[in-house]
Parts: structure tokens; sequence; C-alpha cells
């Protein structure tokens, strides 16, 4: 982390797990923990039908709250979706897209990551844009290749003063839900190559300013670790965020780092 450039931010990602009541008892648990989070931005993206009931519990705490996707017409026949100025008037401020679980099961392309981004910074939101290669990518020697495609194509036509307000979650698909997590190295490494690359397509003050989490399976016992090197600026949490303690511990690591 450098927090001297941008922001260190920690996100949970619950993904299709509590009901209201159990996404109530889980923040109230979250919120005095993480309360000396200080410079830390603390997240909780959570399920649709929880929104409602989490950014009421955590009104008055530093903790905010997130969605899980948005889509990217502002209104219409598009069954079973939300829009961006649905997410803004509950109160939600950020928004995660392109999780590789949207891309994997629901088909979502670069185009339409490229699109929700589009519309949610449209409406004030804070995106969080996740990317990353496949265990065959990797293995093929093209991750560097992948992740330049994906920051492309996602951030076309997004401007440098809405890309200091996006998020970009680096998620190596081998790692999602899998226990495997990239070696702190292999993260840094991307991270760097993440940064460098919106050097080029902007300038390196933009690049700096933009926050660029790890989010492979970050838990309790390895977030200080990656979290130390320089260009991971905080983590997108999946299962290590349902359970109040060791996102705490995560929480404290980011606190702790420099």
């Amino acid at each position: 982390m450098n927090k001297s450039l941008r922001k260190a931010i920690i996100a949970g990602n619950w993904k299709m797990n509590k009901t209201r009541p159990e996404a109530k008892e889980l923040l109230e648990a979250i919120k005095p923990l993480v309360a000396n989070a200080g410079e830390v931005e603390v997240i909780a993206c959570v399920p649709y039908t929880n929104l409602e009931t989490a950014v009421n519990t955590v009104a008055g705490s530093n903790v905010k709250i997130g969605a899980e996707n948005v889509h990217f017409e502002k209104s219409g026949a598009f069954t079973g979706e939300i829009s961006a100025d649905m997410l803004t008037e509950l109160g939600v401020e950020y928004v995660v897209i392109g999780h590789s679980e949207r891309r994997q099961y629901f088909g979502e392309t670069d185009e339409t990551v490229n699109k929700r981004t589009k519309a949610a910074l449209a409406a004030g939101l804070k995106p969080i844009v996740c990317v990353g290669e496949l265990l065959w990518e990797r293995e093929c020697n093209i991750t560097e290749e992948v992740i330049a495609r994906q920051i492309k194509l996602d951030l076309f036509d997004v401007s440098a003063a809405d890309v200091k307000k996006t998020v970009i979650a680096y998620e190596p698909v081998w790692a999602i839900g899998t226990g495997k997590t990239a070696t702190a190295d292999q993260a840094e490494e991307v991270c760097s190559f993440i940064r460098a690359t919106l050097a080029k397509l902007y300038d390196q003050a933009t690049a700096d300013a933009v926050t660029i989490q790890y989010g492979g399976s970050m838990n309790a016992g390895n977030a200080a670790e990656l979290l130390s090197k320089p260009n991971v600026d905080g983590g997108l949490i999946g299962g290590a965020s349902l359970k109040a303690a060791d996102f705490n511990t995560i929480v404290q690591a980011a606190v702790n780092g420099q």
C-alpha cells in the first residue's frame, strides 16, 4: 500500500449469502471492530435484498455499503435487473462490476462491464471493477495480455477524473473460492502491471491515485503479507468477509500497513 498517494480499501463481497436478519447481525458485529479503521475505507457489498437493511444498520458508522452488480440502463424492460439510480436512492456508495462469477455464470463481457462502469459513475456510484486471468491463461504465460485487454476495454471512454473514482480489483480467477492464493509477489507483479497500464492509458498521476485491490482468497492469515506490497492497496474479500473476526483482522492489517 501507499496511503500517501491513494486510499486503502477493504471490501467484503458477501456473494449470495445472508438473510436480512443475518446481515444485520453480521454488520452489528463488524461495526465496533472496525471503528478504529481511520483512513482505511471499510465496505460491505451485500445481496440486493439486504441493501436497505445494511444501509440502515451501518448508519452513523464508518462502514460503507456496496452492491454486487448493477445494470447499465436507467430503466426499462430488463426483468430482474437493478439500475444505478435505484442503488444510489437506497444510499449505496459502491458497486462490484465484472466479478469473475458474473463473467463465468451470467455472460458478463468486457463490453457490458464497460457499460455498467460508466452507468455507475454517471449515477455517482464508485465502481469496483474486477479483472483477472484464468489458470489456463496464466499457464500459457499471457496474464499481462489478458489484464491489459480487460483494463483497456472495461475503462474505454472513461475519463481520467472518473478513473480516479474507480477501484480496480485484481482477482486471479484460479484463486476465487478455491482456497488457492497468488503469492504476495505474484499479486504485486500484476497490480504493478495494472498501474503501469493505467499510466499508459492516462498518466502516472492518475495511475498513482487509483486504488488497486487484490481479490483472490485474501484471508486473515495472508492479508498482512499481501498488503505489505506497494501496489496492493486493499482487498476484495470473499469468504473471510462473512466472519466478523476474520474480516476485522484483514482491516487491521490494512490499518497497520504503510
